[in-house]
């Protein structure tokens, strides 16, 4: 059978939508159906009174090698963290666990929770703690994409914890069930900077018992029993006519409308966009 031709109707979608122009109000509402984690992506000035942490919250983040080990970080050219990250040449990644949605908003510009923050220095980077994943990067090439920098970096430090992640999804912060969990960094966690170690040792196992042989038993005699006697029925009594008793179905209370709220745009952490940074001093 011949192709056919495709004609402009025959294209259009089903649902008789058009084909919209892609604006960054567009494509951040359009990018924002891709569920990511959240990272909070730091890096450390130096100041009069020593070393200053800087971080932003950015979900656009993902790897790029594993031999070697490089990840790849998305600044916006108008985050101040963009200077300060080609200054410094080096940047903390700090994947952020499911109970964290108050960090991602602080660093994001949103509601301020610095109660909710707390910096570990590992390798000269300031790091969240409590994050699943801690990763200290030194930027190896930078690339120009935009209003947006690339910054791929090489991973010379890691530390690993356990626990569900948090979610970026549409605008809102989501946490997913996961094990236990360990913070980055804890006895726990593994680091890449303690490859050699030992194996660990495995204790011996009891010998297994000897198997029983099976013997042969002969079945015990099963005594004969006496038939149980039948007792005498009399006919049963008419308890008589039953008043029948109806009931109305239960019904659950209607519940109270619960009135339309606008969206809170403090909670929308626009991750990866322009927000800026919030600057802490070095613990």
């Amino acid at each position: 059978m011949p192709d056919l031709p495709v004609t402009a109707a025959a294209a259009a979608p089903a649902d008789g939508t058009a084909l919209l122009a892609a604006t960054p109000d567009r494509m951040r509402g359009a990018l924002g159906h891709f569920a990511s984690g959240v990272t909070v992506v730091t890096t450390a000035t130096e100041g009069p009174d020593g070393p200053h942490a800087h971080g932003m919250t950015a979900n656009a983040f993902t790897s790029v090698s594993l031999d070697p080990p490089l990840v790849l970080v998305s600044i916006s050219t108008h985050a101040r963290s963009h200077r300060r990250i080609d200054d410094s040449g080096r940047y903390g990644v700090s994947i952020l666990g499911a109970g964290q949605g108050p960090v991602a908003h602080h660093f994001a510009g949103g509601a301020q929770s610095p109660e909710a923050v707390s910096l570990e220095w590992r390798d000269g980077l300031p790091l969240v703690g409590g994050a699943l994943v801690h990763l200290a990067c030194r930027v190896r090439q930078s690339h120009r994409a935009g209003d947006h920098t690339l910054f791929v970096g090489e991973v010379e430090g890691l530390w690993l914890g356990s626990g569900g992640p948090l979610v970026h999804y549409r605008r809102d912060l989501r946490a997913l069930a996961g094990p236990a969990p360990t913070a980055a960094g804890d006895p726990e966690a593994v680091s890449v900077r303690a490859r050699a170690l030992a194996p660990a040792s495995v204790p011996p196992r009891a010998p297994a018992p000897a198997p029983v042989p099976p013997q042969a038993l002969a079945p015990a005699p099963v005594p004969p029993q006496a038939p149980a006697p039948v007792p005498d029925r009399t006919p049963a009594q008419d308890p008589g006519p039953t008043a029948v008793r109806e009931h109305a179905p239960h019904q659950a209370p209607a519940p109270a409308p619960v009135p339309h709220q606008a969206p809170d745009p403090r909670r929308d952490p626009n991750l990866g966009t322009d927000r800026e940074e919030r600057p802490a001093h070095a613990r």
